[in-house]
């Protein structure tokens, strides 16, 4: 996540969600971590929080977030596939809102998470971009995003910002801004 983001310009014009698995106890340790790598602002998510282009929204541990038309929606629902945050719920309810207007996008990781909310937001019009499983320190979350989403776009990690640089371009030709990634 820190590569990705490093490589991203502080101008970068589409807001970003990060949902990362983490112990309910978990301090704040992360979004220093990922300020610390990056121009953009990093903010933990409070319920009815903005989304804002610039900035990397971290969703909070022990809740699922919800992407609304514009702000987020935090719940205490009961945990999808033992997680909570779920980037399931996330993917889903980014697809639900933006339809065509949402990149997925999925990296490294030890479970399934994200392959059903990846499709998801593919079936609603939106584009799916996956970490190259080679490039992952842990492959099964990218290969099930990949088995779950074939026409998903494989990215090595030190490409992706460069791509989501060049998707950020060609959508402010298109649509001036309207685009969320998670």
């Amino acid at each position: 996540m820190t590569k990705l983001l490093g490589g991203l310009p502080e101008t970068f014009p589409i807001p970003i969600v990060v949902v990362q698995h983490r112990g309910k106890d978990s301090e704040r340790l992360l979004s220093q971590l990922l300020q610390d790598a990056t121009d953009l602002n990093v903010c933990e998510i409070e319920d009815k929080d903005v989304l804002c282009a610039g900035t990397v929204h971290l969703a909070p541990a022990n809740y699922h977030l919800l992407v609304e038309s514009g702000y987020f929606s935090l719940t205490i629902e009961e945990p999808v596939r033992f997680s909570r945050p779920s980037i399931d719920v996330t993917f889903t309810s980014a697809g639900d809102t933006y339809g065509a207007d949402a990149i997925g996008v999925v990296l490294t990781g030890a479970n399934e998470d994200g392959a059903r909310g990846l499709a998801h937001i593919v079936k609603r019009g939106g584009r799916a971009l996956v970490q190259d499983p080679k490039t992952a320190e842990i492959p099964i979350m990218p290969q099930a995003a990949i088995k779950a989403v074939p026409e998903a776009e494989v990215v090595p990690l030190k490409e992706l910002a460069s791509r989501l640089i060049e998707l950020s371009k060609e959508d402010a030709k298109v649509k001036a801004g309207r685009r969320t990634m998670v």
